[in-house]
């Protein structure tokens, strides 16, 4: 059986980060990862890291909310890393003009630039992943919706908005059920299995949850329909929640830091920040 804290959606809690308009956490996120993104300085990068840290201690989010999806995203992010090495092993000595041999192995000789190179790519992730995920669980969908229409935005769009975030945790949901029943009918899908009857057994969850999807899809758009949904030019929420000081102090704080990445493209000539110089 899964454990609730596991599902990857909101969560309620107290702490000034769900206090803060669900929009300017939007802005926010999208500001920063971009500047995340972009850049390579490494002093950045450490920076932010850091920051998305001392946020998640902030928002008070337990291991347990995030550690599948974290566990998940590690794997990808190694493999992204391997195959980024494998493909193209002299990346770094050409993007940093050096070469410090680490390992000989002849194409696949290893390099210090390589490795720097690799621990960017590696800290991209740790600075844009985290504040994602902060996003995801400590904003609620009704009120963000409620927020993006109040700035200009199509109350049809916004509704589509909150409806993907509600939906994040209806499939982890659906899939742990599925997932359940399968291990019912005696389809071993635990780490004792073979990987071969693990990948079979996974085939057979994600059959069923996409159909059950697709279900879910008809029913709410029936619902929608019935209810005359986008038959009204305005409408009205049940959940509002408006700008306050502590927004402005946030989006404030995401333009600084895309402007010190401006500022930093200027000083290290380019995206790349060059210890070896």
């Amino acid at each position: 059986m899964y454990n609730e804290n596991q599902i990857l959606g909101y969560q309620p809690g107290t702490s000034f980060i769900y206090q803060l308009n669900a929009t300017t956490k939007l802005v926010f996120m999208l500001l920063v990862s971009a500047a995340c993104m972009i850049t390579y300085d490494t002093r950045f990068l450490l920076a932010i890291c850091v920051f998305s840290v001392f946020l998640f201690k902030e928002a008070q989010i337990k291991w347990s909310q995030i550690s599948f999806i974290v566990k998940f995203i590690a794997a990808f992010m190694l493999l992204n890393l391997l195959f980024v090495y494998l493909f193209q092993p002299t990346y770094g000595q050409d993007i940093y003009h050096s070469r410090s041999i680490l390992i000989h192995a002849g194409y696949f000789t290893l390099t210090l630039q390589e490795v720097f190179y690799l621990f960017n790519l590696l800290l991209k992730y740790v600075c844009s992943i985290p504040i994602v995920l902060l996003f995801l669980l400590t904003t609620n969908p009704s009120q963000f919706a409620a927020s993006l229409n109040k700035i200009g935005i199509s109350y049809k769009i916004s509704y589509a908005v909150a409806l993907a975030l509600r939906y994040i945790p209806d499939i982890q949901n659906s899939y742990w059920e599925i997932s359940a029943a399968q291990q019912a009918r005696g389809i071993e899908l635990s780490k004792k299995a073979k990987l071969s009857q693990r990948i079979k057994g996974t085939l057979n969850i994600v059959m069923p949850l996409i159909f059950s999807s697709l279900d879910r899809i008809d029913t709410i758009s029936t619902a929608m329909q019935l209810r005359r949904f986008g038959s009204k030019k305005k409408r009205t929420w049940y959940v509002s929640q408006s700008f306050k000081k502590n927004d402005y102090w946030v989006m404030g704080l995401a333009i600084v830091l895309v402007l010190i990445v401006a500022l930093l493209w200027h000083i290290d000539h380019g995206r790349f920040y060059n210890p070896f110089i």
